[in-house]
């Protein structure tokens, strides 16, 4: 079935287009973004149930942009008298303007954003709604799978399970355009916590995808695996800290791609002279082998939409082709500042919060090798899995990534020792430049959510193939 379009939003729309044309008498440039976002979140453990009616990004309101002077000015609103709204936001945006005038702030003047004709209407594909879930058998489910891990796993003594299912609908309207797109994104985990000899640890697997709550059917087949990796943790070495080859899996290789080649080419960072990656433009970074892509279209996964929240449309963007840096992503604002196109990745925490260069979904192309030849080929080394955290130094290219397990390899053998947790680290160009093998087979992650240096998080999503490379682990 179709994520049927928010009719709260269709409803206002009328007012809406109205409120644009009477505010371009005053304005040079005027859009309304539109959003009615609903959904729930289940967490369920050995001693607590817990339902909500909303997620992480549940919202309704509405955000005006404006173009005067030079300047960009907005008004965030989530509820409003239509008598008034229009010359309430010109009060108060035009006092913030004669503010700036009258204390002689240096400003940064960025031209008028272009608003060529464009209509879009995108209902996307869902099994099932959130809002039609049946919440009663969900809880009996997930609790089912917590209850399972405790009686059968081994060294099982706690099983968090946790679900959301987010039903997104936004309108982005100007003068020339009007833009309305739904869709549903979910994403669950299975976390369960082993005990012993006092020492304990957990473990975690994640579902997620542009489909509704049909897709926490998937957990129960994930709970076999996720104990045993916990086990592995429990009783794993710690690492000889030094330089390895390294086979990474996709879930690691999505983090490489999202830390390394994620913030550091976010282009808003090129604006303001904190990014490396705009001196490497058309220079390589990496081997032939590498090549990634970044945007909505690249991936259905949490992130997959029609158009970002500045109306431009989705795209699949080529950021390393063969080891060469080509381009980064965009936003409308920014795109304009450094002379270049947006590329569909601007994006709002909410309704009443800044635009930002955002990341969508950030994914390493296939290649033609597979698992058992890179782990053949060697020496002594490390096949890394799972994903804890990462950052890195857009402005210097560092990166350092916490990774759940490393598996031993040793003459082009698993020997079944794991070392547990390990921290990768090391210079961006010098890790991609090593990758010598790409997996045939690639996957996508959705679980989380990145935030802006500490704040202003959005729903990513990242992945790839397996990849082999070189790289100091600690």
């Amino acid at each position: 079935m179709k994520a049927k379009f928010s009719e709260y939003l269709n409803g206002i729309a009328p007012f809406m287009k109205k409120l644009i044309s009477d505010l371009s008498g005053h304005y040079d440039y005027v859009s309304v973004l539109c959003t009615d976002t609903t959904g729930f979140s289940v967490s369920i453990s050995q001693k607590s149930k817990a339902v909500g009616n909303s997620t992480m990004f549940t919202e309704r309101g509405n955000v005006v942009r404006v173009y005067k002077d030079g300047l960009y000015s907005e008004y965030a609103f989530d509820h409003f008298a239509e008598d008034t709204l229009c010359e309430t936001i010109r009060e108060t945006l035009d006092r913030q303007l004669r503010l700036l005038k009258a204390t002689g702030t240096e400003v940064y003047h960025t031209g008028k954003l272009s608003d060529e004709p464009c209509t879009v209407f995108a209902e996307m594909e869902t099994e099932i709604l959130p809002e039609n879930a049946d919440l009663s058998a969900l809880v009996d489910e997930l609790s089912s799978i917590s209850d399972e891990a405790v009686k059968t796993g081994e060294n099982v003594v706690e099983c968090m399970v946790r679900g959301s299912s987010t039903h997104v609908s936004k309108m982005f309207l100007t003068a020339n355009r009007d833009m309305r797109q739904s869709y549903v994104y979910s994403e669950g985990m299975v976390i369960p916590i082993v005990m012993k000899d006092g020492k304990n640890e957990l473990s975690t697997a994640g579902v997620s995808g542009r489909k509704g709550p049909e897709i926490f059917r998937e957990l129960r087949n994930r709970l076999k695996d996720t104990v045993k990796t916990a086990n592995e943790v429990l009783n794993a070495d710690a690492i000889e800290p030094g330089e390895y080859e390294i086979i990474t899996s996709p879930e690691v290789t999505g983090l490489i791609a999202h830390e390394a080649f994620g913030h550091g080419v976010e282009m808003d960072m090129f604006v303001k002279n904190r990014a490396l990656g705009a001196e490497y433009i058309n220079k390589r970074v990496g081997s032939d082998l590498v090549t990634m892509h970044e945007g909505a279209l690249c991936a259905e996964e949490v992130s997959s939409y029609a158009f970002d929240d500045e109306g431009n449309p989705a795209s699949d963007t080529v950021e390393i082709d063969h080891g060469i840096l080509r381009t980064g992503i965009c936003d409308a604002l920014s795109a304009l500042r450094l002379g270049t196109k947006p590329t569909g990745n601007g994006k709002r925490q909410a309704f009443d919060h800044k635009v930002y260069t955002r990341m969508t979904n950030t994914v390493f192309e296939t290649g033609t090798d597979s698992v058992e030849d890179m782990i053949a080929s060697v020496k002594h080394g490390y096949l890394l899995a799972g994903m804890k955290s990462g950052m890195e130094d857009p402005k210097h290219w560092g990166i350092q990534c916490i990774i759940e397990r490393g598996y031993e390899i040793k003459e082009g053998k698993l020997t079944g020792k794991v070392c547990a947790p390990i921290v990768m680290t090391g210079y961006v160009p010098d890790l991609l430049n090593s990758v010598s093998m790409a997996g045939t087979d690639s996957r996508v992650f959705g679980n989380g959510a990145c935030g802006k240096g500490h704040k202003e998080w959005v729903k990513v999503s990242d992945g790839g193939p397996y990849l082999k490379a070189k790289a100091r682990l600690g």
